[in-house]
């Protein structure tokens, strides 16, 4: 899905049945609405606050109607998966938020850039997935730097800083930073 086309059309959506939706997003959608990619992505991650019953049977209803107009959108392709990244981010990250999509019904916030490169740089610490949005953010040296410090405390696996280690380097070395 295209979040640039879905959220104006899911806005409108919400806007029809009286609903509204003020969320943080992070991902690749809080990118795409953000200029700095231009792919598709899989959902919305919403990690606060918890997404209500009724916005979330609507994404659902929004879902089966694109997929009637060849849109092809997973039930839940709006979702909380990532909800647990709010109790982690360092303390003040709410103060540091921006908008990245202003509808009638749908306001959308996104991290700012350092606590946005700590959930992107964590998922692909963690997942491996990430490396295409990590490489479009481009951090620096310096922001790769802060960032593991505070990666490496994310787990207690002690086979986990070398991890973090080796693949912020290889993000560096990516990014053309001499490492």
């Amino acid at each position: 899905m295209n979040p640039t086309e879905i959220i104006p059309l899911f806005d409108v959506f919400l806007t029809e049945r009286q609903l509204s939706l003020e969320a943080v997003l992070i991902g690749g959608a809080a990118l795409a609405l953000q200029g700095v990619i231009a792919c598709q992505t899989r959902d919305c991650d919403i990690i606060e606050p918890e997404l209500p019953e009724a916005v979330l049977k609507a994404s659902k209803d929004f879902a089966t109607q694109a997929s009637g107009h060849g849109e092809i959108l997973r039930e839940d392709w709006l979702n909380n998966g990532p909800a647990q990244l709010a109790l982690i981010l360092p303390e003040g990250w709410r103060t540091r938020l921006q908008i990245v999509y202003q509808g009638n019904a749908i306001t959308l916030w996104s991290p700012g850039r350092a606590d946005f490169l700590l959930t992107k740089l964590f998922a692909l610490c963690d997942r491996g997935l990430d490396l295409g949005d990590c490489l479009a953010l481009n951090p620096t040296r310096e922001e790769l730097s802060v960032v593991a410090a505070w990666i490496v405390l994310q787990d207690l696996n002690p086979d986990w800083p070398a991890h973090v280690h080796e693949t912020l380097t290889d993000l560096a070395q990516r990014c053309g930073h001499v490492v």
